[in-house]
């Protein structure tokens, strides 16, 4: 790509807005030109108004950067959001009126049925609906956003089985990090020694996002996949990295040796496989007995890759598995900076 495209981080100071200011430093298809913040953190440095929670330096591009307040005005075709779903709700829908490009990491529009929920591997067709987005709602920019974090890993992994054998129902249980959460995120006393077996919201939307990503585009509207979901979540003591036990039941019976090669043999449509970051490996089978596992396993691929282990028989469905991926690079900031990249591959930003 010739000339780098302008991009905008919103909500730059929380946790998911620090992994894309981490991510785009030096990316070679996006220059960041305008960060966004709080209104405790307009006008200050951006150095000075975070608190930085990842590992390693603030990049050097941000330290400087003058914090702006969320709304139309800032240099940039893209928009990245890391946006609390309250100020997204109405933040976004403002700036693709005005003319942005807004890869959301919020849930506020994820469902609806003319905003693209996108993973490039399982569903990069269902930017088409961009067009219709615009022409119904008379914005020059558009909105697409990308899944939950816990139900990501799994819906790719979905995707390879989808279409080697057909789904028809899936019984998940999640093992979900603290990351997820944000910063601070779930007190001390409740995430030491302890299991949270609830997260709030979280259960409708692994059980509901899926069978939108995984449904087929048609006439304009996206006929949802026949999947059925039933879904615990659960909150453990873990950084980040989250886990999923799947059982899932095939239109078509197959062994555990049939899904295992089905899985490892997942490739991106062509469209999205040399975006640049695009991990090399879409999904990548374990055979040890006791992988994958959140500290061993999550940076995977950059942490953009989806690890597979316990590939067996399940006594109610058909096969069981477990799914590991990285909640904020490939669940969040990594996932909607590909759906960014997609976009610019597909021509998408050119007018944005």
């Amino acid at each position: 790509m010739r000339d780098k495209i302008k991009v905008a981080i919103l909500g730059a100071t929380g946790a998911v807005g620090q992994r894309f200011v981490q991510l785009l430093e030096n990316h070679p298809w996006f220059d960041v030109t305008a960060l966004t913040g709080s209104d405790r953190t307009v006008g200050q440095p951006y150095a000075d108004g975070v608190r930085w929670v990842l590992s390693g330096p603030i990049p050097e591009y941000a330290r400087r950067m003058t914090v702006l307040p969320t709304g139309p005005g800032f240099d940039a075709r893209l928009a990245f959001s890391a946006l609390p779903n309250d100020i997204a709700r109405v933040a976004e829908p403002a700036l693709a009126e005005a003319g942005y490009a807004v890869c959301s990491n919020a849930s506020a529009h994820r469902l609806w049925p003319d905003v693209p929920l996108l993973i490039p591997e399982v569903n990069p067709d269902h930017t088409a609906l961009i067009d219709i987005q615009r022409r119904a709602r008379g914005w020059r920019g558009f909105i697409v956003t990308n899944p939950n974090c816990t139900i990501t890993g799994v819906t790719i992994a979905f995707r390879a089985l989808h279409d080697a054998f057909g789904l028809k129902r899936a019984f998940l249980v999640s093992m979900q990090a603290v990351s997820g959460a944000g910063y601070p995120g779930v007190a001390s006393l409740d995430a030491l020694d302890n299991v949270v077996p609830y997260i709030g919201g979280e259960e409708d939307k692994v059980e509901t996002e899926p069978g939108k990503m995984l449904g087929q585009l048609s006439d304009g509207r996206i006929a949802l996949a026949p999947l059925v979901i039933s879904a615990h979540t659960n909150r453990v003591p873990v950084t980040d990295g989250h886990l999923v036990c799947a059982s899932v039941e095939f239109e078509r019976a197959a062994a555990p040796e049939q899904a295992a090669a089905a899985l490892a043999g997942f490739q991106a449509p062509p469209v999205a496989r040399d975006l640049p970051s695009a991990p090399k490996t879409v999904i990548e089978v374990r055979a040890e007995p006791d992988r994958p596992q959140p500290r061993r396993d999550r940076d995977a691929g950059a942490g953009m890759t989806t690890v597979v282990g316990r590939v067996r028989a399940d006594p109610l469905f058909h096969v069981k598995f477990v799914a590991l991926s990285h909640n904020t690079i490939r669940g969040a900031a990594g996932g909607a900076l590909l759906n960014g990249e997609l976009l610019a591959a597909q021509g998408y930003l050119a007018g944005a």
